[in-house]
């Protein structure tokens, strides 16, 4: 397999004003485009949190989405972290 598809796995914390902004089905849409597969989701301390799986490149384009977030939202901080792929993302989904 080429370096530039191997599959790779990123974590994502949004801090700010990301809940109740449409960011959870926004990034769904964003990298459902993409072609990542992965999930997002809110978390109990008002942040979001997405896990997707992808070549760099997209994640990386996810990345950027994340930092911006949709019209409505304020972005004010991300963590990102690198993980060991697990492979059992079937497609982009909401969780609830």
């Amino acid at each position: 397999m080429d370096k530039k598809e191997e599959i790779k796995r990123v974590e994502i914390q949004v801090f700010g004003l990301v809940q109740g902004v449409f960011f959870r089905s926004n990034t769904r849409d964003f990298a459902m485009k993409l072609r990542v597969k992965g999930t997002v989701r809110n978390l109990f301390d008002g942040s979001v949190e997405i896990i997707a799986e992808g070549v760099e490149e997209k994640l990386n384009e996810l990345i950027a989405f994340a930092k911006r977030g949709p019209p409505s939202a304020k972005v004010y901080d991300i963590n990102v972290s690198w993980e060991e792929p697990q492979g059992n993302l079937q497609s982009f989904r909401i969780v609830y």
